[in-house]
């Protein structure tokens, strides 16, 4: 079985593929033929050496899509996917041919979607659902500005609007568009705060700031009485400083989301409930950028590292056995 291994930290260049030995699967597991793993910025950021928790040498990968090939006779040859905030840190990941996983963490994938998109469903759907329903626990009728629409605050968007909630925008530069929001602001603009307040009669009942860091003050503010505010990075500063007596004046709420957190079994309960709106459209998977072989892992790697827009996906077979 071929597996991308490191064994010390590094650029993408410290990734090498290994011929493992068969996978053994403990009686509350099971293997799975991996035919497509996205990779993550946080794949690359475990790379380099940035996860304090990962134990050497591992095989990276956080999301997969596949079938079982070994486990319960019930799930034997069934379609599924999965990701985990342990996988490809405290134990061997998905950027390999064969991963084994808890029995409980097994999924269907819907069957609308093909192995490479429900591979780059992931951590970005899991990251936006942490935040907008089990953090924020946003409501229909509520409105909720996204700050960043990349690949969480793109997922934040649809999750948001499948609930019933009014979807307010907030992305660099005039020309940023999204179909899943109603109203879009710069945060360039001067007058940024008051474009949103207008836009949300007032202030918002939620804002999911996918950015962090320089924008934490100019999301405080962005808040209705009672608001929450979520964050989920710290994109170029860990630092920040706000008015601690206007924010308790708000009767404002601060809530922080790590999907490290969540391990197989408990990502898998997230990506069972998020696959309905799959399955009913009102969820679209991501636009994958580029796909590799794992024999190019490293320059997929540097593609993530890079910044390319949309998902890179690692494509494990080329058809079912």
């Amino acid at each position: 079985m071929r597996a991308l291994r490191f064994t010390q930290h590094g650029d993408p260049g410290v990734l090498a593929i290994a011929d493992l030995p068969k996978l053994t699967p403990a009686a509350d597991e099971a293997v799975v033929q991996v035919f497509a793993a996205s990779i993550n910025p946080s794949d690359v950021k475990n790379v380099e050496g940035r996860m304090s928790q990962t134990t050497l040498p591992r095989t990276p990968g956080r999301d997969y899509a596949g079938v079982v090939i070994e486990g319960p006779t019930a799930w034997l040859g069934a379609e599924v996917w999965g990701s985990g905030g342990d996988v490809g840190f405290t134990r061997d990941g998905t950027h390999a041919e064969q991963v084994v996983v808890p029995v409980a963490s097994l999924r269907r994938k819907p069957a609308n979607l093909t192995f490479e998109e429900a591979s780059a469903i992931g951590v970005n759907f899991i990251a936006a659902w942490c935040g907008v329903v089990e953090a924020a626990q946003v409501q229909a009728g509520e409105t909720i500005v996204i700050i960043g629409l990349g690949g969480v605050g793109g997922a934040a968007a649809q999750i948001a609007k499948r609930i019933g909630a009014k979807v307010v925008g907030v992305a660099r530069g005039t020309a940023a568009t999204s179909p899943y929001v109603d109203a879009m602001v710069d945060s360039q603009a001067a007058d940024a705060i008051e474009r949103i307040r207008a836009a949300t009669n007032g202030g918002a009942a939620v804002v999911f700031d996918t950015v962090g860091g320089s924008m934490f003050e100019t999301a405080v503010h962005m808040l209705k009485v009672s608001g929450r505010l979520v964050e989920i990075s710290a994109t170029d500063r860990r630092e920040v400083t706000f008015n601690l007596a206007d924010f308790y004046h708000n009767e404002s709420r601060l809530i922080g989301v790590d999907t490290l957190k969540r391990d197989l079994v408990a990502s898998a309960e997230m990506l069972e409930a998020l696959r309905p709106g799959f399955e009913d459209g009102s969820y679209k998977a991501p636009s994958i950028a580029q796909t590799f072989a794992l024999e190019d892992a490293q320059a997929a790697y540097r593609a993530v590292a890079a910044g390319t827009k949309g998902r890179v996906v690692l494509t494990l077979q080329t058809k079912r056995t």
